[in-house]
């Protein structure tokens, strides 16, 4: 479903300031798998996100979507293909638009356009469906200004408008690190409510071990724009964070990062 060949990143190519965020990385993902990406800072995991996402593009290897070549396409070009839920729960929505008029923005990406209602009666039954899933009462607040919800119920809004279209990939860009544990612990809920639902093909990065082993179907470690650790579901289901951590003390030169204990 997904495959990453050999994909490098350079910032500040030809530079003193030069840095190679993404090292030679092949990684593939197989329809329905559910991969958390752990790592320090800088170890290159929103880079990764980044070059799936078609955000940036790599300086060599190739990035491949359901069968199909995308290195090349620009991020609205890769809509029907990618979802992202991001950090900031600001942004992922427009805060001076309705709650269904920013599912209907998210409904039409990657379908074709003409001349019809924004949201149609069909449209908000859809949405209505989609936002009761979620318990939060959001499916009776379809004109209320997303600007007026809480950081946790635009987190959830944001999961809803990046999977209900059902793209081939789900990225989530340590989407829980900026609420509160409560709300963090809800999102983190309805994440894995969602993915399993749809079963859709993700990539989550998070700073959170704990989360990380929990969630999903397999977990990888990056260090310095390359992948150290790959683990299976089974192999994840005995792992501890302590086994994390000595696995990341290893590395030669490693510093223990404090975020990674959160």
């Amino acid at each position: 479903m997904l495959e990453l060949s050999e994909v490098r990143k350079t910032f500040f190519l030809g530079t003193v300031n030069e840095r190679v965020a993404i090292d030679r990385l092949t990684l593939s993902l197989a329809a329905g798998e559910f991969v958390t990406v752990i790592g320090s800072n800088g170890a290159g995991k929103s880079t990764l996100l980044n070059l799936v996402s078609g955000k940036m593009r790599p300086d060599a290897g190739t990035v491949t979507i359901d069968g199909r070549d995308v290195t090349r396409l620009r991020d609205l070009q890769r809509g029907a293909y990618v979802g992202h839920v991001f950090q900031n729960p600001m942004a992922g929505t427009s805060p001076e638009m309705t709650v269904e008029q920013n599912l209907s923005l998210a409904y039409g990406r990657g379908r074709s356009r003409g001349l019809r209602p924004g949201v149609s009666a069909r449209k908000r039954a859809v949405f209505r469906d989609e936002l009761a899933s979620l318990e939060l009462g959001l499916e009776d607040r379809l004109k209320a200004k997303v600007g007026l919800l809480s950081g946790g119920q635009r987190q959830a809004l944001s999961l809803v408008m990046a999977t209900f279209s059902e793209p081939k990939i789900l990225l989530l860009d340590e989407h829980t690190a900026a609420l509160d544990p409560q709300r963090a612990a809800l999102v983190t809920r309805l994440t894995a409510e969602v993915v399993e639902r749809h079963h859709l093909t993700t990539l989550m990065v998070t700073h959170n071990m704990e989360q990380a082993l929990r969630l999903g179907t397999r977990l990888v470690m990056m260090h310095e724009g390359r992948v150290i650790l790959d683990i299976d579901a089974e192999r994840k289901a005995r792992t501890t964070v302590h086994d994390l951590l000595t696995e990341f003390e290893k590395i030669k030169g490693a510093a223990l990062d404090d975020t990674l204990l959160q």
